[in-house]
């Protein structure tokens, strides 16, 4: 059976991108791009990135999860220490984080390497979630073979009956893990498929950056 998909073309038209209106910082561009998103119309959680690992098996991985904050140092995401991707990250800390952003036909990937948030990051964030998706953390094993869903539903309801009146403590084995940045591709979509990219480098300093186009 054919599954042809000659004909799933689109014609990028919406910006340009020239080294003049780049930002010297990449960080401030991804700032400024991050905030066209929802200028130019939003998508459903701009802030869902995919993220790649290489298994315990060799294999590289991806799968999506959501940005939680952002600044100099990097970009922070939170997830169970013991899942396959924190097991990935904790084994093989260098990683990548891609954005796609279809209602500005841009994208941004980054390379870098990453770390645990100290353990107070973590609980401030935990403490700030609802407490639905803090007893799912708690009674999520992820990653591991489970018999049914009807175990975790019996589980979650045993824990909303212990933890009707109490706060919810953030597991160990859950927090936050910080990507810091080598490198940061700017892509933005062009007719013809001459799209612009940028390159934002680290300098050995670690303190500037370098800035390169790349062909598409």
């Amino acid at each position: 059976m054919e599954n042809k998909l000659h004909d799933y073309r689109k014609s990028y038209e919406k910006a340009s991108l020239i080294r003049e209106n780049l930002n010297e910082n990449p960080i401030q561009q991804f700032r400024t791009w991050f905030y066209d998103v929802e200028k130019f119309g939003g998508v459903d959680e701009a802030n869902a990135m995919t993220i790649s690992t290489i298994g315990e098996d060799g294999f590289p991985k991806s799968r999506i999860v959501l940005l939680k904050f952002y600044d100099e140092n990097g970009f922070v995401f939170y997830t169970n220490y013991e899942s396959e991707k924190g097991k990935a990250l904790l084994n093989n800390p260098n990683t990548c984080l891609s954005f796609f952003w279809p209602n500005t036909e841009r994208q941004v990937i980054i390379k870098g390497v990453a770390e645990k948030v100290p353990e107070h990051v973590s609980d401030n964030y935990f403490a700030s979630r609802p407490k639905g998706s803090q007893l799912g953390a708690l009674v999520s094993n992820q990653s591991n073979v489970i018999k049914n869903r009807q175990v975790l539903e019996e589980e979650l309801n045993a824990l909303e009956k212990k933890y009707a009146n109490e706060e919810v403590p953030r597991p160990k084995n859950w927090g936050g893990f910080l990507v810091r940045p080598e490198s940061i591709e700017f892509w933005q979509g062009r007719p013809n498929r001459l799209h612009d990219r940028f390159l934002f480098t680290k300098s050995d300093s670690g303190y500037d950056w370098k800035i390169e186009r790349l062909a598409p």
